[in-house]
Parts: structure tokens; sequence; C-alpha cells
């Protein structure tokens, strides 16, 4: 059956490297809005998920590489609501879903591309990454949303940092944002903010930052976090910050190791 005529598609594999089954559901062109059958279909998935067992849920929409682009990505941002309203309705738990980004087009060459139909048709959909809880090991969580105890460690895999640099990128921002207004409304959890590099040799404690030419750049990844969420009202006197340098790697690739974490020490 061609692609096109394919009412709904469920896509589940294992990321392994991330312990992280992906779910997508692909549209039809210029669309957002679902049929009843795979509407039925999207029901029938959340009965087999154990909702006790999953951390958190991120919802990404993209749509093909034909329109402009501000108007895909009010399309791919219309189907990932399409997604989640489909989710709240048949009794998903919001609390549990992190992240909401539509994506936009998936650029391509059309000249370049053997398959240009096929390709297109995989582009318009809306990917569901799933965060097991504790997958990323005892006492360590992907949200402060849940129940917290001090001891606790939040890991974003969201905040990361290009190698060598303490600057927050648009993404980590964006992050960081949604954090905020959720420390507003927690207002009784205390945390540190740490930070951690990646390929720094062991004779070395900690990376450099090409922008400050020292060798603290867990420490100023750290403290980089610590301003913006001040920015954002969290006060000062909820957070402190340290560098943690190359002494806990995740042992899942560089890019996760550019990273900081927060410590619960108070609730």
């Amino acid at each position: 059956m061609k692609l096109y005529r394919a009412l709904f598609l469920f896509l589940i594999y294992n990321v392994s490297a991330q312990q992280k089954p992906i779910e997508t559901v692909y549209f039809d062109f210029d669309k957002f809005d679902l049929t009843s059958q795979q509407i039925e279909v999207v029901k029938n998935f959340i009965k087999t998920i154990d909702t006790s067992k999953v951390e958190s849920i991120q919802i990404y929409g993209y749509c093909d590489d034909r329109g402009s682009d501000d108007y895909n990505f009010r399309l791919s941002h219309d189907r990932v609501n399409t997604i989640q309203d489909l989710l709240l309705a048949s009794g998903f738990n919001q609390t549990k879903i992190v992240v909401l980004e539509g994506k936009g087009r998936v650029v391509l060459r059309p000249d370049t591309v053997e398959n240009l139909y096929e390709t297109r048709s995989r582009n318009r959909r809306v990917d569901l990454i799933v965060v097991k809880r504790n997958s990323f090991g005892k006492g360590v969580y992907s949200s402060f949303k849940d129940k917290l105890k001090v001891g606790d460690r939040i890991y974003l895999d969201n905040i990361l940092f290009d190698l060598g640099s303490a600057k927050l990128t648009n993404n980590s921002k964006k992050e960081l944002d949604k954090i905020a207004v959720l420390l507003q409304k927690q207002k009784n959890i205390q945390f540190e903010i740490r930070g951690h590099v990646c390929c720094t040799p062991e004779i070395y404690s900690d990376g450099i930052d090409k922008d400050t030419k020292e060798r603290r750049l867990s420490w100023n990844r750290a403290k980089t976090v610590f301003y913006y969420l001040s920015s954002k009202k969290v006060s000062k006197n909820r957070m402190t910050y340290k560098g943690c340098g190359n002494k806990f790697p995740l042992k899942k690739g560089d890019n996760y190791d550019r990273r900081v974490e927060f410590l619960i020490t108070r609730i």
C-alpha cells in the first residue's frame, strides 16, 4: 500500500543509546487532523502504556519541505497540538508532557533524493519520545514534575552545550523557560546546579572555556544556567552552582556529557 494511503502508522523501536522508545504518527499532506480510525489507534496505544513507569513524554512535529518556513512551523505545531489534545482526552497525564514543539519543515534537496514521494511522506509526522522512569539510573529523573526528595538529580537532555562553550543554545533556553515556570509553582524546592564536560583528558579536572580561556568550563556552564534562571525570576536564594568537570560521564556519548544537572538540596 502506498504510504500516503496509510491511515496511521505507529512505529515503535528502541534507541539503545538513549533508552527512549519513539512512536511516530504520519500525516497527510497539508493536514493536521486525524481520522476516527487514527484516533482509535492512539487510544489503543495509550492503553498499552504503563504510565507508572513513564517519567515524561516529548512531542515533536515536522512537515515536508514544501511551503514557507512560517507556514510549516504553524502546521507542525498544529500537528503537535492535535496529538497532545488526543492524549489528554484519552486520559494521559498532562504533567508528564514536558516538551511540546513544532520543528517546521525538514529541508532537503529534491534532486538528491531517490524516492522523493516516500521521503516527504515520512517527514510529515509527529514523534513521541517516551522517557521511562529512572531510565537514567536510581534517583535520576527527567523533570521537576514528580514527587522529589533531597538527593534526587534532575537530568534534562535538552539542556546541552556546544563543544568548549558555556553559552546556552536556543533549545536550552526554551527548556529553562519551562523549568522556571515550574519552579515558580514549587517554591519550596532548593537545588544545586551542576555543570559537566566531555572530552577532557583525565589529567585535567575540567575543560577550557573557549570564550574565557579558563579551565572552568563546567563551572561556567552551571553559572550560566544559574543566572539565566535568576533572570526568569527564580530566587538566587534557592540555587547554588558548582562545576563537576569530567568526573561523572553518563556513558551515552559526548553530547550528553556537555550538560548541567539539578541536585535537590531541600524540599
